[in-house]
């Protein structure tokens, strides 16, 4: 039996390092690599769904880029995604910007929301009706701190529907070395997480917002120690 392995957030800032500067792997690869991983375990999950609508929640960082990936390749192979964008479209940059900028160009609509938390709720509440599957990459391993708004007020509308939740990497509002709610805390359904199970993983308290635990690779062995 292979031994889990577990990261801290500055482990997995250092092993994103590693696959870009040492093996020279883009880091648009690794998003790519990762997206389509976690579109493999959404696609598995749309097809035991009546409608199969996918609602996809980016925030402007990678984890938002990951998501732009996801829906693509769902709407590679015919599932419907509607994808929420909770910031500026300014602000996305990066490997981030690229894939929001290929899913737009292959005419996939990313609907943008920069406002109070009530006036996005207000936007969001019939899409949250009509999801059979929520794509959380809203917030990433980087955060710290108090859960503010409006993602505080999006994440808990999340939780209010039932409606099953792929959380990218870990769900949003956990925190990646304690396993604690920093706020608000998606609770997800399952959760694909990217090269290795993050440290707070291992606080029982975690799991009830994790789910299932899927370990994805992003085409490169994790090394724990760089």
């Amino acid at each position: 039996m292979t031994e889990q392995v577990y990261a801290t957030r500055e482990e997995v800032r250092a092993f994103d390092r590693y696959c870009i500067e040492k093996l020279g792997i883009p880091g648009i690869v690794l998003m790519e690599n990762a997206g389509r991983q976690i579109a493999d375990v959404a696609r598995a999950m749309l097809d035991r769904a009546e409608f199969r609508h996918c609602l996809v929640l980016a925030g402007r960082g990678n984890n938002g880029g990951d998501a732009f990936v996801v829906a693509r390749h769902l709407a590679i192979r015919g599932y419907m995604s509607e994808v929420i964008l909770i910031g500026d479209r300014n602000e996305v940059q990066g490997d981030a910007a690229t894939n929001l900028d290929a899913f737009q160009a292959m005419g996939g609509y990313i609907r943008g929301l920069d406002a109070a938390a009530g006036e996005i709720l207000r936007e969001l509440a019939p899409t949250f009706c009509g999801a059979d599957l929520v794509i959380d990459g809203l917030l990433g391993t980087g955060t710290q701190g108090e859960i503010r708004e409006p993602f505080a007020s999006v994440i808990t509308a999340i939780n209010a529907t039932g409606s099953p939740v792929v959380a990218i990497d870990i769900p949003s509002g956990l925190d990646c070395d304690t396993g604690r709610p920093l706020g608000p805390t998606i609770r997800a359904t399952k959760t694909v997480t990217m090269a290795a199970r993050k440290i707070g993983f291992r606080n029982p308290e975690s799991r009830e917002y994790t789910g299932e635990v899927i370990l994805a690779d992003i085409g490169a062995p994790y090394k724990p120690r760089l």
